[in-house]
């Protein structure tokens, strides 16, 4: 599988939840490298704007600012590898997340799988833009989505960013969360039409700042 690198190793950490409706859990998260998306704000650029892309990103502006060497900012390990890792940490709860997880379902797939044969007790989040459909499997093992739509303030044109489909798909799981970026209060008219749009039930939507400082989530 292709991870994002931390250090000399795979980005595999133990912390809080802290967004969505599971924010404040304890969970042990890895982090996939790889997105089909380019969010102009993505605050996990590391796993995509490589060098060589086109993509923009509002990093541009900063002083010194590259885009990242994919070699220096990705590593290629096993399943049993990561499965060994996560294991080591006190802690059931695991987040996949990215770049965007479901590109390497069937990697996820077999870790899930090491990992329940430890302790069945582990539990599964997935964070995904939800412009890619789950395989059957890999949603009957997942126990909960977190999916992330992606508005007009990411740069993109909406049919890069959304996949009626897909979204359909996620809306009728009883197993997503759907959480929306808000820049400001354009976003919510915006975030309002779109759960309309594809039926997604007002208690199932949670709305997040956009920010990567506490000036800017403030």
């Amino acid at each position: 599988m292709l991870l994002a690198r931390l250090n000399d190793g795979p980005e595999i950490f133990f912390t809080l939840q802290g967004e969505g409706v599971s924010v404040g859990l304890p969970a042990v998260f890895v982090r996939s490298s790889l997105c089909n998306l380019h969010c102009q704000w993505c605050d996990t650029d590391h796993t995509w704007n490589f060098e060589g892309t086109p993509w923009k990103h509002e990093k541009d502006a900063l002083p010194g600012y590259r885009k990242h060497n994919k070699a220096e900012v990705t590593i290629e390990t096993t399943t049993a590898e990561i499965a060994a890792k996560v294991a080591s940490f006190p802690c059931r709860r695991v987040v996949l997340t990215g770049g965007e997880p479901l590109l390497q379902q069937a990697g996820w797939l077999e870790l899930i799988h090491a990992l329940r044969e430890i302790d069945p007790g582990y539990v599964f989040e997935v964070e995904t833009n939800g412009t890619k459909m789950p395989t059957p499997e890999f949603r009957a093992a997942v126990n909960q989505f977190n999916v992330s739509p992606k508005l007009a303030n990411s740069g993109m044109e909406e049919r890069l960013r959304t996949v009626p489909a897909v979204m359909e798909g996620f809306a009728a799981d009883p197993k997503a969360w759907f959480k929306f970026v808000a820049c400001g209060p354009g976003d919510v008219d915006e975030i309002a039409a779109f759960t309309r749009k594809f039926g997604i039930a007002p208690e199932r939507v949670l709305v997040l700042p956009e920010g990567r400082t506490a000036a800017e989530l403030d």
